[in-house]
């Protein structure tokens, strides 16, 4: 039977790592503390940065979406009751991951489900989706591609 004397082992730690691991930890740092000394500017404020660029609303419609019992996911246009889409179970998953969080906000607040959601498409291509009961928004583009797309065909379909 072999027996192992662990206080023998010798445990090398190599300094490089850590002195890299130590510098990143201290740059992420020194980044974060300039931005709220104001030495450099925080992120744009979506609104603002329209605003500026003097960007105008191109398109919206109001959006009332339904979590069934089956696992579905049903979006509505909310002035007409028509139907849009439906995602089945496995389906629309960035769909699902959104509206949940938009639901998620207004529950805490106690806000019920009768204001519809506002999907709006500015004139320069982006989308924004925005809950006006809670003033929170989500710029669609910042996505990616696909998910954006979801959204702009939701306001195609009532061009149709």
């Amino acid at each position: 039977m072999i027996v192992r004397e662990y206080e023998e082992d010798e445990i090398h730690v190599h300094k490089v790592p850590l002195i890299l691991m130590g510098g990143l930890i201290a740059i992420t740092l020194a980044l974060t503390a300039s931005v709220s000394f104001g030495f450099f500017e925080r992120q744009a404020i979506p609104d603002l940065a329209r605003t500026e660029a003097g960007t105008t609303m191109a398109a919206t419609r109001s959006l009332q979406f339904y979590d069934e019992a089956d696992g579905t996911v049903r979006v509505e246009d909310a002035s007409t009751g028509e139907e849009i889409v439906s995602y089945g179970p496995g389906t629309g998953g960035f769909v699902r991951t959104t509206m949940r969080s938009f639901a998620h906000q207004r529950r805490i607040r106690g806000i019920g489900r009768e204001t519809p959601f506002e999907l709006i498409q500015w004139d320069n291509g982006s989308i924004t989706l925005r809950d006006p009961t809670t003033g929170k928004g989500a710029e669609l583009s910042a996505f990616g591609l696909g998910n954006h797309k979801t959204f702009a065909d939701m306001l195609e379909k009532e061009a149709r």
